[in-house]
């Protein structure tokens, strides 16, 4: 009987806690989260991009959707100075299909793309152990929203806020991203 008793109760304290984390999660922004930049051992809070919309996107180099980098790159240069910011995170999730060491990844990006738009160090986006804001974009738009391959697409708005997300299979320069970076540009 004690021993049940116990079990209970660790049971309890588990649902408890595992709700409170959850309520927690929801009530952050993005603006909550930090990745590491790429080829520097520094922080790259999201909170440095406030007040900016951000397209937040995991990548690899050997993809049949690598080729994105190009579309990223032209639509970061088309709406950056309206306030739009692109983020890579490269990710080893998917196929195994990004190897590269954060060197090796950069120089990819920059010789065979051209990517000056930031870029994190490798990152966990699918699973339990995936990144927190990766678990908090999977909490907040639901299940069916979380990354199933590469170059999966957040659109993050000018308050921190999950506004959409993109398939893999979305060209960033799909009529449908580019209204819906439009229309987050437009909003105050």
């Amino acid at each position: 009987m004690k021993r049940c008793f116990y079990v209970l109760m660790f049971l309890f304290t588990f649902i408890v806690a595992s709700q409170c984390a959850e309520a927690s999660m929801e009530d952050k922004t993005a603006y909550d989260f930090t990745f590491q930049k790429l080829r520097e051992n520094a922080p790259l809070p999201l909170s440095d991009f406030e007040g900016k919309v951000l397209l937040i996107v995991n990548t690899a180099s050997q993809c049949g959707f690598t080729p994105q980098y190009d579309g990223l790159e032209k639509l970061y240069n088309t709406y950056k100075d309206r306030g739009l910011v692109v983020i890579g995170v490269p990710s080893n999730d998917f196929g195994g299909q990004e190897p590269g060491t954060s060197d090796e990844i950069a120089h990819f990006c920059k010789i065979n793309y051209g990517v000056t738009f930031p870029m994190t160090k490798k990152e966990v986006v699918s699973g339990a152990h995936a990144h927190p804001f990766y678990i908090w974009a999977k909490q907040t738009l639901g299940f069916g929203t979380a990354p199933k391959w590469n170059f999966h697409k957040y659109l993050i708005d000018r308050h921190g806020k999950l506004i959409d997300y993109f398939n893999s299979t979305t060209s960033p320069e799909s009529d449908r991203v580019k209204k819906a970076i439009e229309k987050a540009l437009a909003e105050k």
